[in-house]
């Protein structure tokens, strides 16, 4: 579980978040949503500790994340896995090399220990035996493949996902949200989500926030938010062109 509380984040005399509060559970996928411009990628580089809040703290299971000891945050960040939009693989590096790199960094594994591990990942995004492949080789779903493979080599216990269907076309973004969702059940992640894609919404929006101009307006699961009472995320689901054919 991640608890943040009453993150405030500015940039110079530009506040970005105003006093964000919530909960993300674990084996959920948890989204967080808005339009381009909101503040969900200020908020996520917040939780994985690329920024400190201006104000607030982030928990993970009640360990404080941003006033905690040198100790502490390096023990918390070793637990932490991290789709990057676009992949982000290394050009130069084979699919094996990418997948091993966080276990170079963080682990003391022995090398056949690393192979072992990197093979067992490979198979559960479903992309065994391209260990030698290169990026230039993958098509844009295996590349978020690797990248998932990447995020979850260390054992993490905190998966983040930024925009992970960007550049995907509607059915190889199914399956990659269908992947994150079987991994987070499989795995028992704590998994955050960032997206403004209203079919991943639909489709794994388990624990939904909604952010708007650094506010939290709504929270809520894919169940329900539908019905809703909130202008601004009524705009934002209704801008969809396939969300205003199935209007209720």
């Amino acid at each position: 579980m991640i608890e943040i509380k009453n993150i405030n984040k500015a940039f110079n005399d530009n506040q970005v978040l105003f006093n964000i509060s919530g909960l993300f559970e674990k084996g959920k996928t948890n989204l967080v949503i808005g339009a381009s411009g909101t503040g969900k990628s200020v908020l996520l580089k917040c939780l994985v500790g690329l920024l400190k809040p201006d104000k607030g703290n982030v928990l993970f299971n009640d360990r404080d994340f941003t006033n905690g000891s040198k100790k502490l945050i390096t023990e918390i960040r070793r637990e932490i896995g991290m789709l990057f939009q676009g992949g982000a693989l290394f050009d130069s590096k084979n699919v094996e090399e990418n997948v091993m790199f966080p276990l170079n960094i963080l682990s003391k594994l022995k090398k056949d220990e690393k192979i072992e591990r990197v093979n067992h990942c490979l198979k559960l995004v479903g992309l065994e035996n391209i260990n030698n492949k290169m990026p230039s080789e993958l098509s844009g779903g295996m590349k978020k493949r690797v990248g998932i493979a990447r995020a979850i080599v260390n054992n993490s216990k905190y998966l983040f996902c930024d925009e992970p269907n960007s550049g995907l076309d509607p059915l190889t973004a199914i399956k990659i949200d269908n992947l994150i969702q079987k991994l987070t059940y499989e795995l028992k992640t704590t998994t955050i989500v960032v997206t403004h894609d209203m079919n991943s919404v639909m489709e794994i929006g388990e624990k939904i926030m909604f952010i708007h101009q650094g506010k939290k307006l709504w929270e809520g699961n894919n169940k329900n938010i539908f019905n809703n009472k909130i202008k601004e995320l009524d705009e934002f689901i209704f801008s969809n062109k396939l969300m205003k054919k199935i209007k209720p």
